[in-house]
């Protein structure tokens, strides 16, 4: 991995706070904000973006779940439907033909689909991705790698990765991602039900309630994957032998949404609450994994029992109640050209309240701002080749570009 570009601040002018019904209100050059209260840390008032507004993309897309680019120079965009379609949106249209049809092998509805897709970091070359899926018959999460070959994948080319059984119907996660060190990284809920009863999330004998790393590259010891060498609980990694070797972080109830800053490699991730936080995780760049997020421990910063000892787990950097929304949408930090204003800012949201938010995350901000109330049922966020950012709503089937001003 390159090594981090020095972290750059931006002025800010002056502000004035007044409290308005929960939030308080960021008063900056005529423009006005939101600033979450109860984050658990001390508020630190900041400017952020002055609003943000939605450019429409694309409409008539069937329950879209997810968004990415395949990083081959084309600029399309790519959508995950949730019944197992993928579509591809190039100059503002949604292709009629599919790129990818597994709708046959998707069970869907609820919190069950076709829920993630990844391009190979070569995928110009090579022609793969990968998609995280519930299988038909028995709900069981899958990981499989596909083949695409002009513009379109083949569906007869899946080989299975990964199968994961799923004891309930809700909580499978479902976001893949390539890091900056080219492994690909899987999130999986607790299993479901309400309060993790298995136990999952702080079960290292377990991959559900984690984020896995794993080599797609190569494969090792029987299986289609190697596991990378510094994994946490791999042979060489930091842990060897306290947990599965594909085990990158845990303590995770629903890590619906997480996503790598492109400039600093750092993780974030949205990890959906239960009866009383939202929060979203950070993992630095350096890190050499096995962080343990608290779930079932911990709900954000509280415990789920009391008294409980913190010290064992990582804190997250935002949290917030449910008087403010429902489920957190976990986001992008805008690395783009066209939105100056938006530059290092951590862009996500939150799934009933429709609320999008901004952390500036360079200058090491530590408390989010709502910077738009979209209307939206916010499903995912997705970001384009260029650094753009993108809000998917499954709501109206709509794609939405994210514009400062």
């Amino acid at each position: 991995m390159d090594p981090p570009l020095e972290r750059q601040a931006r002025p800010r002018p002056a502000l004035v706070l007044a409290p308005l019904a929960g939030f308080v209100v960021v008063i900056a050059a005529g423009a006005v904000a939101l600033w979450l209260r109860g984050s658990g840390a001390a508020p630190v008032p900041t400017q952020g973006p002055a609003r943000v507004s939605l450019a429409e993309v694309a409409t008539g897309l069937a329950s879209p779940l997810g968004l990415t680019n395949a990083g081959d120079g084309t600029g399309r965009l790519f959508v995950v439907e949730q019944a197992g379609v993928i579509r591809v949106i190039a100059g503002g249209t949604v292709h009629a033909s599919p790129f990818l049809d597994i709708s046959s092998r998707v069970a869907s509805g609820g919190e069950r689909g076709l829920l993630g897709l990844a391009f190979h970091p070569r995928y110009a070359q090579n022609g793969l991705l990968f998609v995280d899926y519930t299988r038909t018959g028995d709900g069981a999460t899958v990981v499989s790698e596909f083949h695409a070959s002009g513009e379109h994948a083949d569906a007869r080319s899946e080989h299975i990765l990964l199968v994961v059984d799923q004891p309930f119907a809700n909580h499978n996660g479902g976001q893949i991602a390539f890091g900056p060190d080219r492994y690909l990284y899987i999130g999986l809920g607790d299993g479901g039900s309400e309060g993790d009863p298995q136990g999952n999330g702080q079960n290292t004998r377990a991959l559900l309630g984690k984020i896995l790393r794993i080599d797609v590259d190569h494969a090792a010891a029987g299986k289609p994957y190697a596991v990378p060498a510094d994994n946490p609980f791999a042979p060489e990694g930091i842990r060897p032998g306290a947990g599965l070797p594909e085990i990158w972080a845990y303590g995770l109830r629903n890590p619906w949404r997480f996503s790598f800053d492109r400039r600093f490699g750092d993780l974030y991730i949205g990890d959906v609450g239960g009866s009383a936080e939202e929060e979203v995780d950070r993992q630095p760049a350096d890190s050499h994994g096995g962080e343990n997020y608290g779930w079932n421990v911990m709900e954000g910063r509280q415990c789920t029992s009391n008294p409980c000892d913190q010290r064992p787990y990582v804190l997250p950097i935002v949290e917030y109640g449910h008087d403010r929304g429902c489920a957190v949408t976990g986001g992008y930090v805008y690395r783009g050209t066209k939105q100056p204003a938006l530059q290092g800012d951590y862009l996500f949201g939150d799934y009933c309240s429709g609320t999008v938010f901004s952390l500036q995350v360079d200058e090491g901000t530590d408390t989010p701002i709502a910077v738009l109330a979209s209307g939206k049922r916010i499903s995912s966020f997705g970001d384009g080749e260029d650094g753009e950012i993108y809000l998917v709503d499954i709501g109206s089937g709509g794609v939405f570009r994210l514009v400062a001003g």
